[in-house]
């Protein structure tokens, strides 16, 4: 049912921009979105981390909402979730922190170190990095929301 709404809201030529952007968004899309999981993942390994590739998945959903509607990007992740995602990572980084302070201080790499240069190198550090992801992604994407709602007042007609 979501995803037929969703799939006609693609193909209405009124809601979004043309046809080519569409196409080209779709592919850019997925890639953003796999290009920000890799740098979150392997952030403890090369440049990047958390934040960056929060932005990185962060753009991908404003690029979403560039190209095809601001109904669109809500109906794949709502304000709502949004905000719900944003507050679980900032949950799942301090209660990784305070995990540390049960083995002796606070933010204590309490995990296992691994062999250096493989992805199990880092103890907490990718988990840190999970939920700064996490948060700065859905914290971005509710802010570019907040932004786009004040741009234009719809009345029912437009909707």
């Amino acid at each position: 049912m979501k995803q037929d709404i969703i799939e006609e809201i693609t193909h209405d030529r009124s809601t979004g921009m043309t046809l080519i952007v569409k196409t080209v968004a779709k592919i850019m899309i997925a890639m953003m979105l796999l290009f920000g999981f890799y740098i979150i993942i392997y952030g403890h390994l090369t440049p990047g981390g958390g934040f960056a590739g929060g932005v990185i998945i962060a753009i991908a959903y404003v690029l979403m909402m560039l190209a095809f509607s601001r109904k669109v990007a809500l109906k794949k992740l709502s304000n709502f979730w949004a905000s719900i995602f944003d507050n679980l990572g900032m949950l799942a980084f301090i209660v990784i922190a305070y995990i540390g302070l049960g083995f002796g201080y606070f933010m204590y790499n309490f995990i296992w170190h691994g062999n250096p240069f493989h992805l199990i190198s880092a103890g907490i550090i990718p988990l840190c990095n999970i939920a700064i992801g996490i948060k700065v992604g859905a914290a971005l994407y509710a802010i570019f929301i907040g932004l786009s709602i004040y741009g234009r007042i719809t009345t029912k007609e437009e909707e």
